[in-house]
């Protein structure tokens, strides 16, 4: 399994590189948080970044805390005038929190 994502990850990124304009929206879920980037790949800096324990939400659901993430990173992104990203999964199928963290920053104002 682990042997898997690790391919796909190394695929999807050999296709997606993140510019100061448009950054990648990078998203890393481990067992118990899930973690959000903005990452300017020409430079190697993460721009923005943050995670579930940023949040107040505490009773919620792991999706509906995932989706509050994307508002918070998406809001944070308009603050530093950007409004364009890429989205990286992370290796990760586009279901449940990934998809929940995209729907957020979508409603939050970003697009890609």
């Amino acid at each position: 399994m682990k042997n898997r994502k690790l391919r796909r990850q190394i695929r999807v990124r050999s296709k997606i590189k993140g510019t100061k304009e448009r950054p990648r929206l990078s998203v890393f879920k481990s067992n118990r948080f899930i973690y959000a980037q903005l990452i300017n790949d020409e430079k190697g800096e993460t721009m923005i970044g943050v995670s579930e324990k940023h949040l107040k939400l505490d009773s919620s659901g792991k999706s509906a805390r995932a989706e509050a993430l994307g508002t918070l990173l998406a809001k944070k992104a308009i603050g530093k005038k950007i409004k364009k990203v890429v989205f990286d999964r992370g290796g990760s199928p586009y279901h449940g929190r990934i998809s929940a963290i995209a729907k957020g920053a979508r409603e939050g104002g970003l697009e890609f």
